[in-house]
């Protein structure tokens, strides 16, 4: 669901030497020869009323098998899809989705926005005490294009089967393989060749997205007629602060100026956030940038106007942005924001806010948005795809796996022999853009997301190699939400409404 830092903890490897008996020789030929799991399929069938009209649908909510090149099974690929009834396949568009993480599964998206069934929380407030409610989603999308949830190897009921480990396909670029293969294989399963299709990426599903983009279209001549990035983290250099690389603090900035504009934690502050942001942008790239730049060559005249600049902006003392030599991460901005409360903000989306644990530490324990939402969420997700949707299994689904620690960062950017050390596939997306001019992009950003902050989305789009002819293809929407700006009641309606208009466009 979001892009979590890469912070890797080191480990002690421990080798063990064992003698290999007969009896541990059968154990181990009995393992290689187990029966491959069942294959789910459930197949239900439903209704959803949206924008005054009744959309009936055939739900599908099961695992598809995967195979290697040898035809062996490799992973059991687990889905949600929906389709219109009476729908033509030819001209119906198809919409395939999934969060990111890397390791959340699309669960987050499937109840917060897309699926005809919408999780209910109270926003900005802890929603932790049950009966959890879903409601029928009249903000879904099912009337203007069918409906593919994905689950990513590792996540929901997806699995590595066989002689494949799950490792095999936990890195940028297995990853941008496996789901690329998973969908090419329901295009051809389910008739869909002809059908208009879209992706849909949430938080990391940017960097998939635009692998996937480029791969669709090079490996397999599926031409995209859109892509929608949610929240994208798209550059793993523009988009971690914390790292020792001045660019990311640069692109937080105007996310940390919103957080402190929303929770009053600024000295006068303006009634206009729009313009605000504006004038904490201008002050970002235009004075904060270069005086980090500059490093040890910048005056004490210079450093201190910036200080007071920070300061204004994001609340937080000059004397504690000094002492942080200027560059603070989103997890300590946290923290510090409302220390004085006693209070924590969420990454996820920094309008949450909770009580803070161990308040003198420098980062923050814990999100309060996930234990704000999570446990509706999955208890609401579960109940209907196990109740509704008719999955009957013993299998526990899994909704966040936090498979960043397990990641292989490196990336084959197009056009080279070689892996870069971290992914940018704002490189990936260019190329399948240039390559089908006919695609276009829509960025949905929410102000207040410290995980994936608008400033390293904006960064992103202004640097994105494309002439200006298909930088016309772009729309960039923002939201006064955060990084699931569909929580917010305003945001969700608006949500729709864009990404109605761009399938319909």
């Amino acid at each position: 669901m979001n892009s979590i830092k890469h912070w890797l903890m080191p480990a002690l490897l421990l080798c063990l030497v064992a003698t290999t008996t007969p009896v541990a020789a059968a154990e181990e030929a009995a393992d290689e020869a187990a029966p491959l799991p069942e294959l789910i399929n459930a197949v239900s069938e439903g209704s959803v009323r949206i924008d005054g009209r009744t959309v009936e649908y055939t739900a599908t909510a099961g695992t598809l098998e995967m195979k290697d090149d040898d035809d062996k099974p490799i992973a059991h690929f687990g889905y949600t899809a929906y389709v219109r009834k009476g729908g033509d396949r030819t001209t119906r568009p198809i919409l395939f989705a999934y969060n990111g993480g890397p390791g959340s599964a699309s669960m987050w998206l499937h109840m917060g926005i897309l699926g005809p069934q919408r999780t209910v929380v109270d926003d900005t407030k802890f929603t932790t005490k049950g009966p959890f409610r879903r409601v029928a989603n009249e903000f879904s999308v099912l009337d203007k294009a069918d409906l593919v949830m994905i689950d990513p190897v590792g996540t929901g009921l997806s699995r590595a089967v066989g002689e494949a480990k799950g490792e095999d396909f936990w890195g940028v670029d297995n990853d941008i393989k496996s789901v690329s293969n998973f969908i090419a294989r329901y295009v051809s399963d389910n008739g869909r060749w002809q059908s208009p299709k879209y992706l849909l990426g949430e938080s990391y599903g940017g960097i998939r997205s635009g692998g996937v983009a480029y791969t669709l279209l090079t490996s397999h001549s599926i031409a995209l007629n859109g892509v929608i990035l949610v929240s994208p983290y798209m550059d793993f250099i523009a988009g971690n602060a914390g790292i020792k690389n001045d660019l990311p603090y640069i692109n937080y900035f105007t996310t940390y100026a919103a957080t402190a504009w929303y929770h009053n934690a600024i000295d006068n502050r303006p009634d206009d956030l729009q313009a605000f942001l504006a004038e904490a942008d201008r002050f970002a790239r235009e004075e904060y940038a270069p005086l980090l730049l500059k490093g040890h060559r910048a005056t004490a005249e210079e450093r201190n106007a910036v200080l007071a600049g920070m300061e204004r902006f994001t609340g937080i003392s000059a004397d504690y942005w000094d002492r942080a030599d200027l560059r603070i991460d989103e997890a300590r901005f946290a923290k510090e924001l409302l220390r004085d409360e006693r209070r924590t903000v969420g990454r996820i989306d920094s309008r949450f806010s909770g009580d803070a644990i161990a308040l003198n530490k420098e980062t923050f324990t814990y999100d309060p948005f996930f234990p704000a939402v999570g446990p509706a969420f999955l208890a609401t997700f579960n109940d209907y795809y196990r109740e509704v949707l008719g999955v009957k299994t013993d299998r526990r689904y899994v909704s966040s796996a936090g498979l960043y620690t397990s990641w292989d960062q490196r990336h084959a950017q197009p056009g080279q022999h070689y892996k870069v050390p971290v992914a940018n596939t704002a490189v990936d997306l260019a190329y399948a853009m240039t390559q089908n001019p006919h695609m276009r992009l829509l960025v949905q950003q929410g102000y207040y997301d410290l995980a994936t902050p608008y400033g390293a989305t904006q960064y992103f789009l202004d640097h994105i190699d494309l002439t200006p002819a298909l930088r016309e293809n772009i729309t960039l929407e923002l939201y006064e939400a955060g990084h699931m700006m569909y929580l917010h009641p305003e945001s969700l309606a608006k949500f729709r409404r864009d990404l109605a208009a761009f399938i319909d466009g």
